[in-house]
C-alpha cells in the first residue's frame, strides 16, 4: 500500500497481485469493504482516489505503508453469490471492544453508532471490512460475530486487537425496512 496526499483527499496504491489480472481503468474494487474506482494501473498495483467523504467515514485513511486490506472485485451478472448483498458503501465505523479466542476460533464484540446497531439483528448479516458475516447477537450497545479459523487466516480480521476500528456495512434490506417503518423527520417529500 502506498499513499499520496492530494488536496482534501488521498491517492492510494495497493498491490492486488493476481486479483489485478484483467483490471481496467474505471473498474470498481472493494478495499476493506469500500467500493473504489481504479484510476491508475502500474503492473499489479492499482491506484484509487479517496475523497474527504470516504476518508471521514471509513478506516482507509488510517492505513499505513505496508498495511494489508481485504480486496474483492465486483460481482458480475451471472456470478454465483455465497453471502448476502453487499454494495461496498460503508455505513460507518465500529470499534472492537472485546475479543475472545478459543483455540483457532474467535468471538468479536463491537460497538458502533446507534443508527447502525438499529439495522442489525441476531442471525442477520453484516459486512466488516468487506467480509460478509452472520451476526451472533445485536443489542443497543454492541454486536457480535463468531469467526472460524479460515476467516481469521484469509482476511485481515484475524489481526484485529481491542480498540481497532473497522468499516461496517449493514444489510441493505434492513436499511429499506427502517426507511419504510421510520420515515426521516427531515424529509421534504
Amino acid at each position: 500500500m502506498e499513499s499520496v496526499q492530494e488536496g482534501p483527499g488521498k491517492r492510494m496504491g495497493f498491490d492486488l497481485a493476481e486479483l489485478s489480472e484483467g483490471v481496467k481503468l474505471g473498474d470498481s474494487i472493494a478495499l476493506n469493504g469500500c467500493c473504489l474506482t481504479v484510476v491508475r494501473i502500474q503492473e499489479s498495483i492499482c491506484w484509487f482516489e479517496l475523497g474527504s467523504e470516504t476518508l471521514s467515514r471509513t478506516s482507509l485513511g488510517a492505513l499505513l505503508l505496508g498495511s494489508f486490506a481485504n480486496c474483492e472485485r465486483s460481482l458480475r451478472v451471472g456470478d454465483r453469490m455465497g453471502g448476502h448483498f453487499v454494495s461496498g458503501h460503508v455505513d460507518g465505523l465500529g470499534t472492537l471492544d472485546r475479543r475472545t479466542d478459543d483455540g483457532g476460533w474467535s468471538f468479536f464484540f463491537f460497538s458502533a453508532a446507534e443508527h447502525l446497531l438499529k439495522q442489525m439483528a441476531s442471525k442477520g448479516s453484516v459486512t466488516l471490512d468487506g467480509v460478509s458475516l452472520t451476526l451472533v447477537d445485536a443489542t443497543d450497545e454492541l454486536f457480535s460475530v463468531a469467526l472460524i479459523p479460515h476467516t481469521l487466516k484469509a482476511t485481515t480480521l484475524g489481526t484485529l486487537v481491542v480498540g481497532d476500528r473497522i468499516n461496517v456495512e449493514t444489510d441493505i434490506l434492513a436499511k429499506y425496512v427502517q426507511r419504510i417503518a421510520i420515515p426521516s423527520p427531515d424529509s421534504q417529500l
